[in-house]
């Protein structure tokens, strides 16, 4: 299958350096990911991990640590978001990494995950 950026239309908006491709509180643009987050944090946890990581820690590692962190979640969540900001060159907003998952976790992994695929799924479709 030819890959011709023209066949195919973008997945969401077509990300731009320093800019996340969805809001905060865009939590609810894909209710069945918000809800399984709210539920298993430690599972989306462990896939943005692994995919920040490069694939040097599994899924479930990082899954395990997330939920044998007790106190300690906020500070994992954090390290892992300021990995992936500095990964694409993303902005730190609105909040400090450490605030927002220790405040609104749920929000914030899931504007992570929802970032990851949106990337994956442009360079997937434009570079491949």
């Amino acid at each position: 299958m030819a890959s011709n950026p023209e066949t195919y239309k973008p997945y969401g908006k077509q990300p731009v350096k320093g800019q996340w491709t969805t809001g905060l509180y865009d939590c609810w643009d894909d209710p069945s990911h918000c809800c399984f987050t709210w539920f298993c944090p430690c599972i989306t946890f462990g896939q943005i991990a692994e995919i920040v990581d490069g694939g040097t820690i599994s899924k479930n590692a990082a899954c395990c640590i997330y939920v044998d962190s007790h106190g300690t979640k906020w500070l994992y969540g954090a390290t892992y978001r300021s990995k992936l900001r500095r990964l694409f060159s993303l902005s730190q907003e609105p909040y400090s990494d450490p605030f927002l998952h220790g405040c609104c976790c749920i929000c914030a992994l899931t504007q992570e995950y929802k970032e990851l695929k949106n990337i994956y799924i442009y360079i997937y479709i434009y570079i491949y």
